[in-house]
């Protein structure tokens, strides 16, 4: 099979598909295990704090939840001495540290359990704006003894459409779906007077992209309005890399007729997941397998190649069951660590090429900088099984003279130079779900 790569013909900018959900584990005195050095090896753009209250050493449940920052939702939302910030503010100073930006979600993380705290729909949408208004402030304009983080992106909420209205365990919006359009139209009407030059959007659909996501755009442009949406963030599971493209364009497609045309498209929950109840405990083993980094390298890469994708956020960074990144017990480097880093090669790089690839299954993007430097991620994966190896023929045009490097992951190369070849040809073999790096010399 052939991969076309023609460095001559410049296709737009290395989009920022490698950013995560959540930061690294910094690592405590007695106890120093922490991927803070790897993390930040990797170039991360972004890390969306979305779930940060699951994990003990971000803060547990005194962090980044409007709940934890703000605990008594009768107090005065005006007078610093209402908001506990200590966690919150420890957490975000070892995400921008690792000189990664935080992408901040206002709300609550999902409660599986059986009784609810965080996810109950606030009883006044005004003063819960007023409250993130304050949240803001103290991150981006130094209120209440605050910092300057000028954090761009703030979402509203998280996954209101998960459960249905009459379901029993709601887990994360206690209201029904009206109810959190007209919340979301509060909030975010709100936060942008207030932050006209920050990125407020959301809502962060979990999978009800058909009635429930038609509803939520008919509520923000009914009778001639036109409510906030600088970012329509969505999430997607599955192992199909099609699936997830085609998702995209319904995402973006109705954005678009609904007159959101400036509106980015934010895919910021994915991962490997071949069924949630008997496949579950599958789907984990791909995602901390080699067959899982083929995955994330090959949505990254098929992402980049799509017009209608901004931004993916992989979930999860944080040491949990859908961490394809870091040994949960060690925080050493895994496979799909691999994928981040390697494509964080190409972002550096900065300008995408004309890349085209003849078989379905392999994935390539090309780019390159304005110091001649150039790259080629190319990806086989696939969910059949017995797969073949492939024959990958790669062709450079606009390339040079030059000689170029050829870095493999697979199960016994991490990003391993591995062969060097000459000329603007380059013949290599892949097994399935397995991707390699070359670069000029």
């Amino acid at each position: 099979m052939n991969v076309k790569v023609d460095f001559n013909n410049v296709s737009g900018k290395i989009k920022p598909m490698h950013c995560v959900n959540n930061g690294p584990v910094p690592g405590r005195p007695t106890q120093p295990r922490s991927n803070f050095d790897t993390y930040k090896a990797a170039r991360i753009p972004y890390a969306r704090n979305h779930d940060a209250s699951e994990w003990i050493d971000f803060g547990g449940e005194h962090v980044v939840d409007i709940y934890s920052i703000f605990p008594d939702f009768d107090a005065d939302p005006y007078d610093p001495a209402s908001y506990d910030f200590i966690c919150t503010d420890d957490y975000t100073k070892v995400i921008v540290d690792a000189g990664t930006e935080v992408f901040y979600r206002l709300g609550a993380r999902i409660e599986h359990e059986r009784k609810k705290y965080r996810t109950i729909m606030p009883k006044d949408f005004l003063k819960w704006a007023v409250i993130c208004e304050h949240v803001i402030l103290h991150y981006n304009e130094g209120w209440a003894d605050g910092f300057h983080y000028n954090i761009k992106y703030w979402e509203v909420w998280n996954e209101a459409d998960l459960d249905d209205d009459d379901s029993e365990h709601k887990r994360n919006w206690s209201g029904t779906a009206k109810d959190f359009y007209e919340f979301y139209e509060v909030a975010a009407t709100y936060l942008k007077e207030r932050f006209p030059h920050l990125m407020i959007g959301g809502p962060s659909i979990a999978n009800r992209v058909g009635k429930w996501y038609d509803d939520f755009l008919d509520h923000m442009t009914k009778d001639g309005k036109r409510v906030p949406i600088d970012f329509l963030s969505w999430h997607w599971y599955g192992a199909d890399v099609a699936k997830m493209i085609n998702r995209a364009h319904t995402v973006k497609e109705k954005l678009i007729k609904a007159g959101y045309t400036e509106a980015e498209s934010i895919l910021n929950e994915w991962n490997y997941v071949c069924g949630w109840r008997e496949k579950y405990v599958d789907s984990i083993r791909v995602i901390i397998s080699m067959k899982g980094a083929a995955f994330t390298t090959a949505c990254m890469l098929a992402a980049q190649n799509d017009e209608t994708i901004d931004m993916l956020m992989y979930y999860e960074a944080s040491p949990c069951t859908f961490n394809g990144m870091w040994n949960f017990y060690t925080m050493e480097p895994i496979k799909g660590y691999w994928s981040l880093y390697s494509f964080a090669d190409l972002y550096d790089l900065g300008t995408a090429v004309k890349t085209e690839s003849d078989d379905k299954d392999v994935y390539a993007v090309g780019a390159k900088d304005e110091n001649g430097n150039k790259a080629v991620l190319v990806c086989y994966y696939t969910d059949e099984q017995d797969r073949e190896e492939k024959t990958v023929t790669v062709d450079l045009e606009g390339y040079g003279s030059g000689e170029t490097d050829l870095y493999r992951v697979d199960d016994d190369h991490d990003y391993t130079v591995c062969e060097t070849h000459g000329g603007n040809r380059v013949t290599f073999k892949m097994k399935p779900n397995t991707f390699v790096m070359l670069k000029s010399k």
